[in-house]
């Protein structure tokens, strides 16, 4: 690929305002709340968080108490007159004995956090799959895949990672404190004298913080845009070869890329800063240590032992300091990852089941619109005072031009969206009564573009029942013409099929779908275009289909093939969002109105049509 061909490159604020956008859905500020709502997660394991937190403790007093038992044996048993065997032996007995415990007591924490760790990972995946399950449609219309994939991927694992070192930076605090009061305890003046370089610290951490916060944001929300910029082009991959758009995508995605490579290389230095100062610091104390406690041995004013102990406490005490500013930055971008993953949590259901929700058995199928108005966005009405009723067993057609509304109502009536006027009723009842699982048992719905899961062919068929039975499966089959070719694969019904069925042709992926929809067995049936990328000849054999399909349930048809819709027993003609005509085939062309212009267009040439009806029908002046 000619990547340097030339392309229109977009300037950088484009990236900005993609990011802008990604805020302004789920919100830029930093919540300091993030730490408690993730608590609310790690809660059901607070035993198991006591244990770690325990063992945690008998290891940090292990290592404290190290450089005091190496202290006993220098000043009491090396250094005594003579010499005290007994007593280093004794003391190595002891040091021994302090070793396992470390030992033992650093391996249940490990264990016991590692536990915690990936049970409330696995319950906050399973929070947020469940949540968006469940929001509305409006809200998936808006987010990108890629960029929701990022927070259910990388930003959990960064709060894993967060949780993993948490019970590790108690250790560390602990260790701090400790060490300090040991320290000041063994020789208050030279103890004092090691910690004067923590102001220094201090100030250089104050001026950090800010920037690395802000830095490690930035980091997470540029890893998302680049994200969902790279699942974009994952899905359009068939459309930009077609297209021949390799190259201004290439440039496209590398825009992003590397504005998400500037600022992890930014969030990196803020993370890497901090350990050479601390190093710095840690040789500053030690020169200290070495300079006057050495002053203070010749003068005999200080036991040797307590030179040595001071020497390994000072490079101990500026470890946890150093693990504490690494802890830190992990913590920033966990902090960062659970403002996000929550803010997807705190996504509010626009479409939720009242209080007592009905959940019937059975539907008879009676379906009503009265006075509906209805759209995507505000001040933008797609439907305008639709109002009809369907009985139950009867198909009813929706037709009409592009745009005019046709999906907006079956949307509406399986209560993907609410209406903003009117009501959409099921025998009766309005669909806000039902529960939202009620309406998904009794209504089936057949897509323009089916969709297939990876999995087998009786898999798919049985995708919205579990009870169906092999025979109930290829029944279904058999009705909408798909058993021969199932027949025909390699390993018939059980024939894996690839990523959204790609291995099967478009008709025959829309078969499937038939026969998905015949198994399910529900009262209300509507077909979305169901025949528009099936050729001619299996239209015609699924005409036959979808009688069988629609006897004895009550049918909503959407078709631009008007073949499709001559037998139904009513056809509603919709035009910019109102019901413009209704009746039957014969009597809506013999009215000569919309419905006879558009299946002039369906059945005869351009040129055949009389101009004026061309253009009515078009939506342009006439030809003069």
């Amino acid at each position: 690929m000619n990547v340097g061909a030339e392309t229109a490159r977009p300037p950088r604020a484009v990236v900005g305002s993609q990011i802008s956008r990604d805020e302004e859905i789920f919100g830029a500020a930093y919540d300091r709340r993030v730490a408690r709502r993730f608590g609310a997660f790690v809660r059901p394991y607070l035993r198991w968080l006591f244990f770690a937190m325990g063992a945690v403790m008998v290891f940090t007093g292990a290592q404290l108490l190290i450089p005091l038992v190496i202290r006993h044996a220098i000043d009491h048993a090396i250094l005594a007159d003579g010499g005290d065997v007994v007593e280093l032996q004794l003391t190595a007995a002891v040091f021994g004995v302090v070793i396992l415990v470390s030992y033992g007591a650093n391996y249940m924490q490990d264990r016991l956090v590692g536990h915690i760790g990936e049970h409330v990972i696995f319950d906050l995946r399973r929070a947020m799959f469940a949540h968006l399950q469940d929001v509305s449609l409006s809200f998936m219309d808006k987010t990108e895949v890629g960029r929701m994939m990022s927070r259910l991927q990388g930003d959990v694992n960064s709060l894993q990672e967060f949780l993993e070192n948490s019970v590790t930076a108690l250790g560390d605090l602990l260790l701090l404190i400790g060490i300090v009061v040991i320290m000041l305890s063994l020789h208050l003046e030279l103890g004092l004298l090691t910690l004067v370089l923590v102001p220094t610290l201090a100030l250089v951490r104050m001026v950090w913080l800010p920037r690395a916060r802000v830095a490690f944001r930035r980091a997470r929300e540029t890893n998302s845009v680049a994200n969902g910029a790279l699942a974009e082009a994952i899905h359009a991959v068939r459309t930009v070869q077609g297209m021949r758009r390799e190259n201004v995508n290439f440039v496209l995605y590398g825009d992003k890329a590397a504005e998400n490579l500037n600022a992890h290389l930014r969030a990196a230095r803020y993370a890497q800063v901090m350990v050479p100062i601390v190093d710095t610091l840690t040789g500053a104390a030690l020169a200290i240590v070495v300079v006057l406690g050495g002053s203070l041995v010749l003068d005999g004013a200080l036991e040797i032992g307590v030179m040595v102990a001071f020497v390994f406490y000072v490079q101990r005490f500026f470890d946890p300091i150093r693990s504490l500013t690494i802890q830190y930055s992990i913590m920033q971008r966990a902090m960062a990852s659970g403002q996000r993953i929550f803010e997807v949590l705190d996504v509010p259901l626009a479409i939720v089941d009242k209080p007592g929700a009905l959940s019937p058995k059975r539907m008879r199928g009676a379906i009503a619109l009265e006075d509906v108005t209805f759209g995507y966005n505000p001040g933008q009405p797609v439907l305008h005072g639709v109002t009809f009723s369907v009985s139950p067993g009867e198909t009813v057609a929706l037709v009409g031009p592009t745009g005019s509304g046709k999906t907006s109502i079956t949307a509406l009536l399986h209560r993907f969206y609410d209406v903003w006027e009117g009501r959409v009723s099921i025998d009766g009842r309005d669909v806000r009564e039902y529960a939202r699982a009620a309406l998904g048992r009794h209504i089936a719905m057949v897509l323009q573009d089916p969709y297939l899961f990876t999995g087998t062919v009786l898999d798919n068929i049985r995708f919205s029942t579990e009870h169906a039975t092999r025979e109930d499966i290829e029944r279904a089959a058999r009705i909408v013409g798909a058993h021969d070719f199932i027949s025909q694969l390699a390993d018939g019904y059980d024939t894996v099929l690839d990523q959204q069925g790609r291995n099967l042709s478009l008709g025959q992926r829309q078969l499937l779908s038939f026969a998905r929809a015949l198994v399910a067995d529900t009262p209300i049936l509507i077909l979305d275009e169901a025949t528009a990328n099936i050729d001619s000849y299996t239209e015609r054999r699924i005409q036959v289909a979808l009688e069988r399909l629609l006897e004895g349930r009550t049918g909503i048809v959407i078709a631009h093939r008007l073949a499709t819709v001559r037998g139904a027993d009513r056809i509603l003609v919709l035009n910019e969002g109102r019901i413009v005509e209704s009746g039957t085939h014969d009597s809506l062309i013999a009215a000569q109105g919309l419905y006879a212009r558009l299946h002039a267009f369906n059945y005869a040439s351009f040129d055949d049509i009389p101009d004026d009806l061309a253009a009515q029908a078009a939506g342009t002046p006439a030809r003069t």
